[in-house]
């Protein structure tokens, strides 16, 4: 009873219905215009992939944590990222740093497959499970070094990587397929670009499309964990 007399009731969350004011103001107000794109992020419930306590901020602009020092990507960054892969349906898609399995969703409703490698084993572990439950059938979730690629799987059609690049790695170049699209974020920890990185005809074409921030890439061709150094080596 509340402190009036009258029995109170919880109100469950609307996430259908901020779901569609993020797809509207958040992305399409903001210069996303696929249809294809706009579609697949009203379709995956975003806050099932945050933490419960995140819940009401899942479809909040703004990244927001999701453990092991990881974070899911704000949603409009989502969308950029996913709309510069220009997808048709066909494709075999390489995502480096899959988190909670957020945007590995939204990409396998605009291609044929996915995998997604990510480097903290219990994100990968929970990802896979997620995704599992969820039905989306068509993603891979592998743990390992992302800044590696996965070569087992190349040539990619695309590739997106979700983490901080010191450079583009050379062995996920290396697996872009003919014709393929890269879209990372490269520069500093503190600062970086999106680039859109197309292979056509033993040429690399790049351009810049956001100033972005990310957290950083780890692994062999990224960061160094504890002092966020380049990893040379």
């Amino acid at each position: 009873m509340s402190a009036n007399g009258n029995q109170s009731h919880d109100v469950a969350p609307d996430f259908e219905g901020a779901r569609r004011e993020m797809v509207a103001h958040q992305i399409r107000d903001r210069g996303i215009h696929s249809t294809r794109v706009l579609e697949a992020l009203q379709c995956v419930e975003r806050h099932l992939f945050v933490p419960s306590e995140q819940a009401s901020r899942a479809y909040a602009d703004e990244p927001l944590p999701i453990g092991e020092g990881q974070t899911i990507s704000q949603p409009f960054m989502v969308a950029a990222m996913a709309d510069a892969l220009s997808l048709e349906g066909h494709e075999r898609v390489l995502e480096i740093g899959a988190g909670s399995g957020y945007q590995a969703a939204v990409i396998s409703l605009l291609a044929r497959e996915v995998i997604a490698v990510e480097a903290q084993p219990l994100l990968a572990a929970s990802a896979r499970e997620r995704l599992a439950r969820l039905s989306y059938l068509n993603v891979r979730i592998e743990a390992g070094d992302g800044s590696l690629g996965w070569p087992s799987g190349a040539p990619y059609d695309a590739i997106l990587v979700t983490a901080a690049a010191p450079a583009v790695p050379p062995p996920v170049l290396d697996q872009l397929a003919e014709g393929g699209r890269l879209v990372i974020p490269v520069g500093t920890v503190d600062q970086q670009e999106l680039l859109r990185i197309v292979k056509r005809g033993g040429t690399i074409t790049q351009k810049s499309l956001y100033p972005c921030r990310f957290v950083p890439l780890l692994g062999r061709h990224g960061w160094r964990g504890s002092t966020w150094e380049p990893n040379r080596g």
